[in-house]
């Protein structure tokens, strides 16, 4: 498990293996019981280094703890798009917050851990049977590695053809086998327990439908039960809230109405797709347990840098860093992953201008690694050492944003608060 030499991290850990909880399960059965409506935990998507050290010193100045969610694009046996296997990513998150010297819990997760949910999946026409086996070794890398949290999301079919749903009973069946695999991979080599966090926000998981959603909680509930494997009730169930790609008004209403269900399972409601949101202080408020937060972060590293990039211009000098940003994010292809229908016959270059800069905004997160825009970055923070701290300024930028979410899901001194509670 992910460990610290820090005190509340410790505490809170010590705390949650008193009660035999993994600490996300814990820190949820105190949410639902003693926060009520008042706090809901934040989620970064590791998306970048940068990303990644300023959520840590988010967390240290906001004194509460912070999720990592990593989807399998992004941190996995091949490295992902931020080169890190589940491992490396540990690693660096152990070593940043002792630099910093954390004391706050942080929860390394999977994010959408599933069949096809990976881009290479899909790319290499991987049959179900191959994707699964895929899926199952990266759930074995991230245990040995210590995540604390696995999001189960088996919603995605390629096999099925159209946009027709995958049929609940299917979702509820898949999600039971690799929560199964998991648990049995983690009994056997005698590690801590993992939380788990289930369903999905797509309207291909057929989840957004509410007879579809109860069905899908009582078949999981039942499935568990049949396995001898009720400890390993999701501690978050992933709602449909209004928010997605394209929307950023968050639906108190309808995540009211989702808590109310999942609560009596003992479980709540996280919210994904909650970049730029328009009301972020409605979560708590709402009974949301839970959200994730990634691309905006992208979005602020990026328009960071584009400032930085317009301060050398007025300085005289040009590292052609938005030359290489725009080169590297064509040849990525994965801008493609993200075009309406409208578009999908044209050339990125016949785009229209605001569809362009958006899908340079947001793919960003795939290329930061490329070595043309490694090199290019650096040149320019080599060009500006006179006139301003580059890293500094872009980590500032993003930290910003970071700590706008712990403000408005009320996680300020949340540590001291837990503990003060608990012990």
């Amino acid at each position: 498990m992910f460990s610290q030499s820090t005190s509340s991290s410790e505490t809170l850990r010590s705390l949650a293996a008193q009660n035999n909880r993994p600490l996300p399960g814990y820190l949820i059965d105190l949410i639902s019981t003693r926060f009520k409506d008042r706090v809901c935990l934040l989620a970064v998507c590791p998306n970048s280094e940068t990303v990644t050290r300023a959520a840590l010193e988010a967390a240290k100045e906001a004194n509460a703890p912070i999720l990592f969610a990593a989807t399998l694009n992004q941190v996995d046996n091949d490295g992902g798009y931020t080169g890190w296997t589940p491992g490396d990513m540990v690693d660096f998150i152990r070593r940043y917050s002792e630099k910093i010297e954390l004391q706050s819990p942080v929860m390394p997760c999977l994010d959408h851990g599933g069949p096809w949910l990976k881009d290479s999946h899909t790319r290499d026409g991987l049959s179900y049977e191959e994707t699964m086996a895929e899926v199952k070794k990266s759930l074995i890398a991230c245990i040995d590695a210590g995540y604390d949290l696995f999001h189960i999301d088996p919603t995605v079919d390629r096999t099925i053809p159209g946009d027709d749903p995958i049929p609940i009973n299917l979702v509820a069946e898949r999600t039971l086998e690799l929560i199964i695999h998991s648990e049995n991979y983690r009994k056997s080599k005698g590690l801590p327990k993992i939380a788990y966090e289930v369903g999905t926000e797509e309207v291909h998981g057929g989840l957004a439908n509410k007879d579809n959603f109860s069905t899908f909680l009582s078949l999981l509930d039942d499935g568990l039960k049949k396995n001898e494997l009720e400890h390993a009730w999701p501690c978050f169930v992933v709602g449909k809230v209004g928010t997605d790609l394209h929307t950023t008004y968050f639906e108190p209403a309808m995540a009211r109405d989702l808590s109310d269900q999942s609560i009596t399972y003992g479980a709540l409601i996280k919210g994904h797709y909650s970049d730029n949101v328009d009301n972020p202080e409605d979560y708590p408020l709402s009974g949301m347990g839970g959200a994730n937060v990634g691309p905006e972060f992208t979005e602020e590293e990026f328009n960071a840098l584009m400032d930085l990039v317009k301060l050398e211009k007025k300085v005289g000098k040009d590292s052609g860093l938005y030359e290489a940003l725009e080169n590297a994010v064509i040849s990525s292809n994965r801008w493609q992953k993200w075009l309406q229908k409208d578009e999908l016959n044209l050339d990125f270059h016949n785009l229209k201008k605001n569809r362009k800069e958006w899908l340079m905004r947001t793919c960003c997160r795939y290329i930061w690694t490329h070595s043309e825009v490694v090199f290019n970055r650096q040149k320019l923070y080599d060009n500006l050492q006179d006139y301003r701290n580059a890293d500094e300024y872009v980590k500032w930028v993003i930290k910003k944003s970071i700590l706008k979410y712990f403000h408005y899901f009320n996680l300020i001194n949340f540590n001291d608060k837990v503990i003060s509670i608990a012990s």
